[in-house]
């Protein structure tokens, strides 16, 4: 029984390797590994001989000035991937439940709209509520020329997870709740939301990996982010190799630990995330 609920995608499709294809296997990842090394070690070298190793560019890291201001900039980050983020759920859901109305204008509408957002690129929105606004006397602060559109842009992918949620929960259920006198709204308010939140909650938790790397683009509204933040590190200390290393190893960091968060969610609502 374990056996059966433990099977995968990957398992249904594929034999399991014999022992000529794990020998295979461990051959290819060992000569990956070295190929890896190898190109690590060339980029290295390359960094000592055109004197990026130098100690002036990486002493910066030695003073607490800097990782307070890049701190300062991590938390501007956390502030505008959060609060995006929150308004991309909000507006997504309201996308879904009025695509899914069953009002034809209303759901014309809803369908327009998250194309539209899905289809526009972010940092071209982001373009927008930096002119147009200012362009009719509204004073926008960075920080919401920076989360709007990035919510926005968000709102909607998350539209389309929300919906592929319901049409993921059982029709049968639908049906029986409507037979026993279940309105269509409190059929879908008690019965198919909760499943299709539930659902799909490893990958709103995902998408906050694509928030984050939207607000990168910060440095077109000047607003003070972790990556604003280190460009003007390095304009001070003229290290662009190092604090673009160290600034790509926090990203990295955190997005780590979104997919960690998602998968420790999925694994708690017994969604299981094929990998």
């Amino acid at each position: 029984m374990s056996a059966a609920r433990t099977l995968s995608m990957r398992d249904a499709l594929y034999e399991a390797p014999g022992p000529r294809t794990r020998r295979r296997v461990r051959i290819g990842t060992m000569v990956s590994a070295v190929v890896v090394l190898l190109a690590i070690a060339a980029v290295v070298r390359q960094f000592w001989v055109t004197g990026q190793l130098a100690p002036r560019y990486w002493s910066l890291f030695l003073q607490w000035t800097t990782w307070r201001f890049l701190g300062q900039g991590l938390l501007g980050t956390v502030a505008v991937a959060l609060t995006a983020g929150a308004i991309a759920l909000v507006l997504g859901l309201l996308l879904m439940l009025g695509r899914m109305s069953g009002v034809r204008p209303l759901a014309a509408l809803c369908r327009v709209v998250t194309d539209f957002f899905r289809g526009v690129p972010s940092l071209l929105l982001i373009y927008f509520f930096f002119f147009v606004p200012a362009q009719l006397g509204l004073k926008l602060p960075s920080f919401w020329m920076l989360t709007l559109p990035v919510a926005l842009a968000a709102s909607g992918v998350l539209a389309e997870v929300f919906r592929a949620g319901v049409n993921a929960v059982p029709r049968g259920q639908v049906e029986a709740a409507l037979s026993i006198g279940l309105s269509r709204g409190k059929t879908m308010r008690k019965i198919v939301l909760p499943q299709a939140v539930r659902y799909v909650i490893p990958s709103l938790i995902a998408q906050l990996v694509v928030v984050v790397k939207d607000t990168t683009v910060a440095y077109v509204v000047s607003y003070p982010d972790l990556m604003q933040n280190a460009r003007v590190l390095i304009t001070s200390y003229d290290a662009l190799v190092s604090l673009y290393l160290v600034i790509a190893v926090i990203y990295i960091l955190i997005n780590y630990a979104i997919n960690k968060a998602s998968v420790a969610v999925a694994n708690r609502t017994g969604v299981k995330i094929v990998r």
